[in-house]
């Protein structure tokens, strides 16, 4: 799509600030397990870069998400995951509580997260329903005119310095997509305990957690739009997680790739440099062509997102494609640092960590596989019974 002078003065704020406040501090946030949130945070609220594409009301810009797409772009030029907590706050915890919630719920949440003051978190995921959203087992049951809610959630990320959760939970007995509903959650009502930080493969620098809440008592007023309607909340709220996931990825891609031609044309072996041999300089020819094929697929969603269409179909290829050549990307530019590849803080080795969660978060490469096929009308029907041999 054709981005404007307006776009391309985002896209600078954008890259500036990531330069400056979050390269420099990437390694050291990487070796603590965590960034401090509220300190970054604080600092983007100021240049309004968490409310990009939220309501004016409430202190957001109110542009149409091509400007938060150039926004999540160039997030990705700099931590992994730094930037995936960053969208979990602006793509994955407040889209609903912006487009459904109340005034009253919106000026006590949405407004700070926008400013930078809180941080949020997305509690969906479950031991026992991860990517099977409708398998979730944490219940609210009303009270009066509270909510007395009781279960636990898994791999919350933010949730250490997480000042509410927007929380998916059973709100009525009966159909799986029809029962559940979204409410926030202020990580110090009472009964609610963040367990301990939870060891990752990758994106360290984000802090991950388990919550655990039992009678916890959180007003009615707190749910997000209509009872029941939280299971499809929550699956537009996918949408913009999975081109989220998709976009924030090409940058960091493209900095994996450049940093691997660069010590390729240092590193000498037999007499010449390594990236003189055709076989390397051909390989960084195909994985360009490659991340250039995803940023064309996910741009296309973003038009159409933009433009009002359903990209179901469309973000879950760019998210399922942006997965799957992380993984081979990471692992072809690790190869070629050699020994140094298999150091823990090399940029190649980290991106071989990181980009691993984008097949298995937001949706595993299984369930967008699934949603495709659906979409183009190739999944096997259920078979249907014989009828009953006719008596003789």
């Amino acid at each position: 799509m054709r981005l404007t002078e307006e776009h391309q003065q985002l896209r600078k704020t954008t890259r500036e600030f990531v330069e400056k406040e979050i390269v420099p501090n990437a390694e050291a946030w990487e070796r603590a397990g965590a960034f401090p949130a509220h300190e970054v945070f604080r600092k983007m609220g100021k240049l309004g870069l968490l409310g990009i594409h939220k309501p004016e009301k409430f202190g957001g810009m109110g542009l149409d998400y091509s400007y938060q797409a150039v926004f999540v772009e160039e997030l990705g030029a700099g931590s992994g995951s730094v930037g995936m907590a960053i969208g979990v706050q602006t793509d994955m915890a407040t889209p609903a509580l912006a487009r459904w919630g109340s005034d009253e719920l919106r000026t006590e949440f949405l407004a700070p997260s926008i400013a930078g003051e809180q941080v949020a978190a997305i509690a969906v995921s479950e031991v026992t329903g991860g990517s099977d959203v409708a398998a979730i087992k944490t219940v609210a049951k009303k009270d009066g005119s509270d909510y007395v809610i009781n279960g636990s959630k898994m791999w919350i990320t933010n949730a250490a310095q997480a000042d509410y959760l927007c929380l998916l939970a059973n709100t009525s007995e009966g159909a799986v997509h029809l029962n559940k509903s979204l409410i926030i959650v202020p990580t110090k009502t009472k009964g609610v305990t963040i367990g301990e930080k939870l060891d990752k493969l990758g994106m360290r620098a984000s802090d991950t957690c388990p919550v655990f809440l039992e009678d916890v008592r959180v007003p009615q007023r707190y749910r997000i739009g209509a009872e029941g309607t939280g299971f499809m909340m929550q699956m537009v709220q996918f949408q913009e997680e999975r081109l989220f996931g998709a976009l924030s990825s090409i940058r960091g891609m493209e900095r994996v790739i450049n940093e691997t031609i660069a010590y390729c044309k240092e590193r000498h072996t037999f007499g010449q440099p390594l990236i003189d041999n055709q076989v390397i300089h051909f390989r960084f020819a195909e994985l360009q062509t490659e991340v250039e094929a995803l940023r064309a697929l996910t741009w296309s969603a973003i038009e159409s997102y933009v433009g009002g269409q359903d990209v179901t179909m469309l973000a879950s290829m760019a998210k399922l494609k942006a997965g799957r050549l992380g993984r081979e990307l990471s692992d072809a530019c690790l190869q070629y640092w050699g020994g140094m590849g298999f150091m823990w803080d090399n940029v190649a080795s980290r991106a071989y960590r990181d980009t691993r969660l984008m097949s298995i978060g937001g949706g595993a490469d299984e369930i967008m596989l699934g949603i495709i096929a659906k979409l183009m009308g190739i999944l096997p029907g259920k078979k249907k019974k014989a009828p009953p041999a006719a008596d003789k």
